[in-house]
C-alpha cells in the first residue's frame, strides 16, 4: 500500500498495531506513508480506520474484507495454477481469509479438483474453529510468532467464502512454523516470515496428507525482523 501511493503520488495512512514488527513499520514509513499505531488489547483497528477516512476524505482499504482485495490477493494462487497447472492440493496461510477465500475462487476456476486447504497458527485458531463450528469464532490477540495471522477474526465475507470452496482447515504450533521457515531459508535460500511458512509447515507436520499428489504451497511475505532471530532459534532449540 506505501509502495502504491508513493508510485501514484497519493496522500496514504497505514494503521499498524504497536507491537508489529519493527522491519514492516519501516519498510511502510521508507515509502512514505504515515503511520498510526494502535494498541491491540484496547483499540478496535477498523473503527480508527473509519474516522481516518471520514475527517481527511481517504478511501478506506481493509486488509480483507473488501471482494476487490479477496480477488487481488486470489491473483497469486492464479498465477500459480497458470504456470504449474491443476494441483490437487494447495496449502494457503490464513489470517482474516482473504488469501484463503481469493486462493478458493482460484482453484475453482482453474483447478476444480484441487482441495484448498487453510493454515493458522494455533494459537489464533479461529478460523479453523470457524469451519468446524460453521459459524464465525474470535480469539483475543492470540500470542504467536505468525504476526500477519493475529486476526481476532474472518469478516463474514471471508467466512462465508471458506466454508463455500475451502476444503479443510488445520494449524501448527510456533515450534513447527519457525522449523519449517528456518529449513526454507536455509534450504530454498528464500526469506519468509513466519506467517508465510504456515502451509509448509502444515505439510512438514503432515497434518495433511499430500503423498503422490501435486501441491503447491503460498509462501507469503518477507518480513522479517533480524533482532528476533536470535529468540526465534532459542525457541526451536527448547522445543526439540
Amino acid at each position: 500500500m506505501a509502495l502504491a501511493g508513493q508510485l501514484l503520488d497519493v496522500p496514504r495512512v497505514i494503521v499498524m498495531p504497536a507491537d508489529a514488527p519493527a522491519v514492516k513499520r519501516a519498510a511502510a514509513e521508507g515509502y512514505g506513508a504515515e503511520i498510526v499505531l494502535y494498541d491491540r488489547e484496547r483499540d478496535d483497528r477498523e473503527a480508527i480506520g473509519r474516522r481516518l477516512s471520514k475527517e481527511r476524505g481517504l478511501a478506506l482499504i481493509p486488509p480483507y474484507d473488501h471482494p476487490h482485495v479477496i480477488a487481488g490477493q486470489g491473483t497469486a494462487a492464479l498465477e500459480l495454477f497458470e504456470d504449474a497447472g491443476p494441483l490437487d492440493v494447495l496449502l494457503v496461510p490464513c489470517g482474516g481469509g482473504g488469501l484463503l477465500a481469493g486462493s478458493a475462487l482460484a482453484a475453482k476456476a482453474k483447478s476444480p479438483g484441487c482441495r484448498v486447504v487453510g493454515v493458522e497458527p494455533a494459537a489464533g485458531d479461529d478460523a479453523t474453529r470457524s469451519f468446524q463450528a460453521k459459524t464465525l469464532q474470535h480469539v483475543q490477540n492470540p500470542q504467536t510468532v505468525a504476526d500477519g495471522a493475529r486476526t481476532l477474526s474472518m469478516s463474514e465475507m471471508t467466512f462465508q467464502l471458506m466454508l463455500e470452496h475451502a476444503s479443510a482447515m488445520t494449524t501448527v504450533d510456533d515450534a513447527a512454523l519457525l522449523d519449517a521457515m528456518f529449513y526454507i531459508w536455509e534450504r530454498m535460500k528464500l526469506v519468509v516470515e513466519p506467517t508465510g511458512a504456515l502451509g509448509a509447515a502444515a505439510v512438514f507436520e503432515r497434518k495433511v496428507d499430500v503423498a503422490g499428489l501435486r501441491v503447491g504451497v503460498m509462501l507469503t511475505g518477507g518480513n522479517v525482523d533480524l533482532t528476533q532471530i536470535a529468540g526465534w532459534l532459542d525457541k526451536c532449540r527448547a522445543s526439540r
